[in-house]
């Protein structure tokens, strides 16, 4: 029976709504606004008040739908009074304001952006906000238990590539030839991840100073030894140099000296406790490479000399900036008493070169005319000549140095003479023959001084001088 009068009910219900439908649209068509509200009195003390209800609830839709069309067309209005469209697009219909705009469509506020630009999706909040470090969440995929509270942030720096290696390494090594500063290599060393690769720095360095200069390979024999126990041990240096032997018949392309100067690398490791004092003893007897036994006989002869030596310091002699004026003095005095008896200019170019000092040329100069004024015979003024514009026609004296040198001697003449009574009229014929051999210019050979004879004819004439 409930159910019975329940169907009733909402059988009722839908017919009088069918009926208020009907009658509210026969109203629309035939009356007006005012009509409608008094057939409206008339007819609500004839409805349900399910009908009553619905009818109050259409009613307020209609009366909120023409609030908000008269909003929207106020807003506009005096958007276009003021002349500014904000985020209208003037190309949309009836000047909507764009789907994706921030700002309100209903009209109100000032029209800044939501939450003060703070809210929305890929948001990262408002200027001058500070995040506090949140808790790891129990929740995520991620969460390790193990490691709670003992997380640590750190930069990760990839290891190199082998193939990447050479083009890392040569600008440091380059650099340092220029700087000399080890331990501006060493932090450079240590920004880069060389991984198990870092044995490779000290068989790149010494192949490079092979090419180089003596004063590189000296360089290079102090970077290993600043080095050894800080960033490679030992057994890394021992790694590099058996690389370097195997190397051999490729670096003697380029260097053909490289078995003799290897050789050297290895006994100044080994002095300076770079390499281990049995490295030699490890390839007795196991070396089929014969450049590779050159540069082991090398090292052993080497090792035999300076047994009671420390440090084998003098192996590439010292750098040219850096040894005293006195060791290069005498360094030049002996390479011209050596070539005044062998004769080899070649030689003694190679020696002038080695030394690695163009800013003291001029000391060369300066000891070659000394020497032929001090000299007993005429032999040594032409081997000095020779010399000296072999020099000239090589670039290894320039005219700056050789003038430089031959104004010291004139300086210096009159102490000279004291040694040497005919120093004056040595010097003269000296500087006549180098100037014909285009040695000097001319305006040097006319600074020559020379010293006149002074004769008077008796002591009692007064003083007159004899033509």
């Amino acid at each position: 029976m409930a159910d019975v009068e329940t169907w009733s009910t909402a059988q009722s219900a839908a017919d009088g709504i069918a009926s208020y439908d009907e009658k509210l649209s026969a109203a629309n068509q035939h009356c007006s606004d005012d009509e409608d509200a008094l057939n409206e009195s008339e007819i609500n003390g004839n409805w349900t008040p399910q009908e009553k209800a619905l009818h109050e609830a259409r009613i307020k839709a209609k009366a909120k739908r023409r609030m908000r069309k008269s909003s929207r067309n106020s807003t506009s209005d005096s958007l276009s009074e003021s002349g500014e469209m904000g985020g209208v697009d003037p190309n949309s219909p009836k000047g909507k304001v764009p789907i994706n705009d921030r700002k309100s469509r209903m009209g109100k506020g000032r029209g800044l952006p939501k939450k003060g630009g703070a809210g929305g999706k890929g948001v990262w909040g408002a200027a001058g906000m500070v995040y506090e470090d949140e808790e790891p969440d129990m929740r995520d995929p991620n969460y390790d238990e193990s490691s709670q509270g003992d997380t640590v942030y750190a930069t990760v720096v990839p290891v190199i590539d082998e193939k990447e290696l050479g083009k890392m390494v040569n600008p440091i090594v380059q650099e340092y030839f220029e700087h000399g500063d080890t331990k501006e290599v060493e932090l450079l060393l240590k920004e880069l991840n060389l991984g198990h690769h870092k044995y490779e720095f000290s068989s790149l360095a010494v192949s490079l100073s092979l090419e180089g200069k003596a004063s590189h390979r000296e360089l290079t024999s102090r970077l290993l030894s600043d080095l050894s126990n800080k960033m490679m041990s030992q057994s890394e240096m021992a790694r590099a140099f058996d690389k370097i032997l195997k190397e051999l018949p490729d670096l003697l392309l380029d260097t053909p000296e490289a078995p003799q100067m290897l050789g050297q690398f290895i006994a100044r490791a080994i002095a300076d406790h770079v390499l281990p004092m049995s490295f030699l003893d490890f390839y007795k007897g196991r070396v089929d490479c014969e450049h590779a036994r050159v540069a082991l006989d090398r090292a052993t002869v080497l090792l035999s000399m300076k047994r009671e030596v420390v440090r084998l310091d003098n192996v590439w002699g010292v750098g040219g900036g850096l040894r005293p004026v006195k060791h290069l003095i005498k360094e030049m005095n002996l390479l011209l008493k050596e070539y005044l008896i062998s004769g080899d200019v070649a030689e003694a170019e190679h020696c002038l070169r080695d030394l690695e000092v163009p800013h003291f040329h001029h000391e060369l100069a300066y000891e070659a005319v000394v020497m032929v004024l001090e000299a007993s015979g005429d032999n040594a003024g032409r081997m000095m000549i020779k010399l000296l514009q072999s020099f000239w026609k090589s670039g290894l004296l320039t005219i700056d140095q050789m003038n430089r040198g031959f104004q010291r001697v004139y300086d210096e003449l009159p102490e000279i003479s004291l040694d040497v009574p005919h120093a004056h009229t040595i010097m003269e014929g000296f500087v006549d023959l180098c100037f014909q051999e285009s040695i000097i210019t001319k305006q040097l050979r006319d600074a020559c001084p020379s010293r006149g004879r002074k004769r008077f004819v008796s002591e009692g004439d007064g003083g007159v001088i004899k033509n």
